[in-house]
């Protein structure tokens, strides 16, 4: 088989990033140089590898300030409606090659750095990810970024700077352990810090109600400092900001304390304020209700709304005395998302500004809350949802306590009028939960205090109509909407698969990079013997480099002409992967009872972190690592299977994993998983998917045709039924016996000789407690796994439905879920207009 194409070999090679002119290259050096000699390396004679990444980093931005710049007078100097996209999670990763391909860059500088005898991808590992973020939420917000800038829409993503980000995962003697992600530990040469937009944010206190108005008084202050990373669009001059707040005590922080004498415990109290950045709570679709937690959202919003407001009076460039004092218009100047329920106390914080502090009537300003922000619900799964105890707002935030109180009287008097008598449907609607601890539902205040309420798929979007927010829907239909979610095509076709790119743009130009629809050309190559070779060659050339990677950094030897499955999310009871690992024991047991029999050689590989406090996640990363180490080493099998667990998995680990993927596993549970965006990171990279009828795969199976995906198992209605009738998980487990083979073979200590009682929560759960009911799909998921064997050993035919599914995906592009928001949720319209880049005149 080839071997991999070298960097040198692979630059000689045309690519679609545009060959780099010379005077490019020249000026790159030139660049490069000056930062190593006279920014970096000032007192060592050596540089190190670091040294070589910071300088072409500063490189790299020097090329993003003048645009930067260039962009924020544009959009002074026009006015336009700006968008303020407020999220707890940006989940960026690395931002060094995605900044070169969308200033054009990338072929310049992989030549300068080659010139100078380096190698621009060793330089690009030595860069952190910038892993703010869990999951889907937060690489979402960051492909909205993308798309929002790429698109030309004066946008803003606001969220926090965390010191530490989503923990990194080590797996030891097959458990996970956290470590702490000390990502800024080197410094960030991304970052602006602004000590000037410096903002003041309030907690704790009383409400004082005085014939001048309503007062918060006597509270603790803690500052918000802002920090800046430019967020370039595909090639038109446009750099947005993503604007993260840091935590800073006030110099006088429980400074009191000194009268007293003790002026050291005073200094160390500091911290009480700066941890309110210090780290990303690591929970994914589950709802943890610390006080640090709700002052985390507190401190977003407080900040941001000064920031927005502060923007909006004085839209001058430069200028910061306040030129609009009337908040008439302010709907028409600013749009609020709301990524999920996290940022929901953006509305009683608006309300409060705008009655208590600008003296604005309070019907007037609900009408421009409302008018002003927007919601997307991320998910249906019960545990998820935010429900905050009115005790700890009484005590941290007294002021919007009274608010909510207030709007949640207002809600309910206009339900009651329209429904008299219906006492539960006042209970079911209302955003105070009475009960043992009175509770508030962070979801229903979004949903009354928005225009736009959506999911973020067609199936997720009917959910939340017909059983989440059904009463809501009812009074309110014309508020709800669907966005089917998107990823970006630079990082997750451009940057991630360039040798796929390559091979599309030969064929069908290069206009697909901001248009994805344009992949529908690529139906016309579906037979063309000379598109499906170079197709199926570069997934070959994805595995060598991947099998490479992996043998480099787990010591293990993987077969590249093995199929690879892949499954790389969050570990979720509710993501099924106990239904990859029960495929897994069951090939593993096929080998077993018939060595001599052939076999389509795969390699399994699961990855994602679980959430520290979640053992049942953690337990299911032992059993994967546990089946593996059993499996791996058997000499029955040999290369025939092999089941791998990617440690720490990560947006730059997917950028490398997704590219080799030959089949995608998306198996949750009916109704359970909102959307999911890597089943279209898989999609557009020459994956197939094998998945149930949930989230995205949905319209996926309808964009590509369903006979061209692997479909298997309970629909909505089916799981319905089940839970109507009851799950009996022992009924399939008497009536099935490779199920039965495989939980006796866990529960028995099989994968676990030295601890045999190990996994018995996990079999217990399985058999008695399951809500995700893996059993139930269990036949149907076997049955397809051996349709996709089967078509496996056919390539010509795998490879003609992986084109089908590439050139079906251009409904995925974040490129058109933010044109959607953008005309039907914020009322504005994406712009085509390139500005001018820094080197020319402006009009």
């Amino acid at each position: 088989m080839a071997a991999p194409l070298s960097d040198g070999e692979r630059r000689k090679q045309i690519s679609v990033r545009g060959i780099a002119g010379l005077g490019d290259v020249a000026e790159v050096r030139k660049s490069f140089n000056r930062h190593l000699h006279f920014t970096l390396v000032k007192d060592r004679n050596v540089a190190t590898p670091r040294d070589y990444y910071f300088a072409l980093a500063h490189t790299v931005r020097d090329h993003l300030v003048g645009r930067w710049i260039r962009t924020q007078q544009h959009y002074y100097e026009r006015d336009p409606k700006r968008i303020y996209y407020l999220s707890l999670e940006f989940y960026m990763g690395r931002t060094l090659q995605n900044t070169m391909v969308n200033l054009g860059l990338q072929n310049a500088c992989d030549e300068a750095i080659y010139q100078l005898g380096l190698d621009l991808e060793e330089l690009e590992e030595i860069e952190e990810d910038a892993g703010l973020g869990n999951g889907g939420l937060g690489r979402l917000a960051a492909c909205f970024l993308d798309s929002m800038a790429t698109l030309g829409l004066a946008a803003y993503g606001y969220g926090i700077r965390y010191e530490f980000g989503i923990f990194n995962q080590k797996i030891v003697d097959g458990w996970q352990v956290e470590e702490a992600d000390d990502w800024l530990r080197y410094g960030n040469p991304w970052e602006k810090a602004r000590p000037e937009y410096m903002l003041p944010v309030h907690f704790y206190g009383r409400v004082d109600h005085t014939p001048e108005g309503v007062k918060w008084i006597d509270t603790q202050v803690v500052l918000a400092m802002p920090y800046d990373t430019p967020v370039p669009g595909y090639k038109n001059n446009t750099v947005n900001t993503m604007r993260l707040w840091s935590a800073k005590a006030p110099n006088d922080f429980n400074l009191q304390e000194f009268n007293v004498g003790d002026y050291i415990e005073a200094v160390l109290d500091r911290n009480l304020a700066e941890n309110i950045s210090r780290v990303l709570y690591p929970n994914d679709n589950f709802f943890e209700g610390k006080e640090l937690r709700l002052k985390q959202e507190y401190f977003v919003v407080a900040a941001t709304l000064q920031d927005i407001i502060r923007r909006f009076k004085s839209s001058k460039f430069g200028c910061r005395d306040p030129v609009r004092t009337c908040f008439e218009t302010f709907p028409d100047k600013v749009a609020i998302q709301l990524n999920d329920t996290h940022p929901a106390l953006s509305i009683p914080e608006l309300m409060r500004i705008l009655v208590d502090v600008e003296k604005v009537d309070w019907d007037k300003a609900w009408e421009i809350t409302k008018r002003t922000c927007a919601y997307t619900n991320h998910t249906v799964l019960p545990e998820a949802l935010e429900r905050w105890p009115v005790s700890m707002f009484e005590k941290l935030l007294p002021r919007h306590l009274e608010i909510i109180y207030a709007l949640n009287q207002m809600h309910l008097d206009r339900v009651a009028a329209l429904y008299p008598g219906d006492i539960d449907r006042l209970r079911r609607m209302s955003v105070i939960e009475e009960g043992d601890c009175k509770r508030i539902n962070m979801a229903h205040l979004c949903v009354i205090g928005s225009h736009a309420v959506n999911g973020v798929a067609r199936i997720h979007s009917d959910i939340v109509k017909n059983s989440v927010f059904k009463d809501f829907y009812e009074l309110e239909p014309e508020k709800f909407q669907n966005k089917t979610n998107g990823i970006t095509p630079r990082r997750w076709l451009l940057l991630c698969n360039p040798g796929l790119a390559d091979v599309i743009a030969e064929k069908i130009g290069e206009g697909f990079i901001t248009d994805l629809s344009q992949l529908k050309k690529l139906l016309d190559f579906i037979n063309n013997e000379t598109f499906i070779r170079d197709v199926a060659k570069v997934k070959q050339e994805n595995k060598l480099k991947f099998a490479a990677y992996l043998e480099e950094q787990y010591k293990v030897k993987i077969n590249p002409s093995s199929m690879f499955d892949v499954q790389v999310k969050r570990i979720h009871e509710y993501k099924r992967q106990l239904l990859n690992c029960l495929h897994a024991i069951t090939l593993y047991n096929r080998i077993r009872s018939d060595p001599s029999k052939s076999f389509v050689p795969r390699t399994i590989m699961i990855g994602g972190k679980a959430a520290p406090g979640y053992h049942m996640a953690k337990m299911i990363i032992k059993l994967i690592t546990s089946v593996g180490e059993v499996i791996n080493n058997d000499p029955y099998v040999g290369d025939r299977l092999k089941v791998i667990f990617l440690e720490n998995y990560r947006v730059s680990l997917a950028e490398k994993v997704i590219p080799a993927a030959d089949l995608s596993q998306q198996i949750s549970t009916a109704g359970t998983e909102a959307s999911g965006t890597g089943n279209m990171k898989f999609m557009v990279n020459g994956a197939l998917t094998i998945g149930t009828m949930d989230g995205a795969n949905v319209e996926m199976a309808e964009e590509a045709g369903e006979e061209n995906l692997f479909i298997f198992g309970m629909r909505v209605e089916d799981v319905e039924a089940l839970d109507r009738q009851g799950y009996n998980a022992r009924e399939y487990y008497e009536r099935l016996p490779e199920l039965r083979q495989a939980i006796d073979q866990i529960s028995s200590g099989f994968f676990s000789p030295r601890d045999p009682g190990c996994f018995k929560d996990v079999v217990n759960m399985l058999m008695y407690h399951d809500r995700f009911k893996v059993f139930a799909d269990y036949e149907a998921y076997i049955e397809c796994q051996g349709q996709v064997d089967q078509l496996y050993m056919d390539p010509r035919e795998w490879t003609k439905k992986v084109i089908r599914n590439i050139a079906c995906s251009g409904k995925f592009s974040s490129d058109r879920t933010i044109m959607e928001y953008a005309r039907e949720i914020w009322g504005v319209e994406p712009s085509a207009t390139k500005i001018p880049p820094p080197n020319l005149p402006r009009d």
